[in-house]
């Protein structure tokens, strides 16, 4: 499983930080897949900016996945890319960034997930879970009960629960069937201690 329990996404706005150094930092504290997340700089800027994210990450060996945008993380080589119900489609994306490429996808709803799996996805998103503050006008939340539905629905196929995860509930949410919790806030939200939070996470 390419998955590991935290899946740690980069916010450049809540830390003060570089994609960069974001990255560095949660190395240090253990992370092995990150994604980069920007949803305000030009793609010029947040292509540059995942170039030297990419750069970090391929020295420790780890695996850096590109929010939306597929033709930056086509530019930099990055593992993969995860996508929202409004980005490129799964199909095109994996046309353009080969079959080794890992493609995540972003469900709200149990009809979403049924569609998500057939197509050439790598793993699904679920979210959000509780509610987030790190996105703009976000989905209603879903709730641990979602996840329970789901996993019994797909079967095997990978989950990732993203929203309002924190460190009071992500072994809940683990133990009703994701594979892995994406966070931001609660990793992110002491950026001097993010190293520490993400050991701790880890646990």
């Amino acid at each position: 499983m390419f998955l590991s329990k935290v899946y740690p996404i980069t916010d450049p706005r809540l830390t003060k930080l570089s994609h960069a150094e974001q990255v560095k930092r949660l190395i240090e504290g253990g992370a092995r897949v990150i994604q980069l997340r920007e949803k305000h700089a030009s793609p010029k800027d947040f292509y540059e900016a995942s170039e030297e994210a990419m750069k970090i990450a391929r020295a420790s060996n780890v695996r850096i996945i590109v929010n939306d945008r597929v033709d930056i993380a086509l530019a930099v080589g990055a593992a993969g890319v995860h996508l929202g119900q409004d980005d490129l489609p799964p199909s095109f994306a994996r046309k353009i960034l080969g079959e080794n490429a890992i493609i995540g996808f972003s469900t709200h709803n149990l009809e979403q997930v049924f569609k998500a799996v057939k197509l050439p996805i790598d793993y699904l998103a679920i979210g959000p879970v509780f509610a987030t503050a790190t996105k703009e006008n976000p989905e209603a939340p879903v709730g641990v009960e979602m996840i329970k539905k789901a996993r019994q629905a797909i079967g095997n196929f990978p989950i990732v629960a993203i929203g309002g995860v924190t460190f009071e509930n992500f072994k809940a949410v683990l133990s009703a069937g994701a594979n892995s919790v994406a966070i931001i806030n609660d990793l992110l939200f002491e950026p001097d201690k993010i190293a520490a939070t993400m050991k701790k996470f880890s646990v």
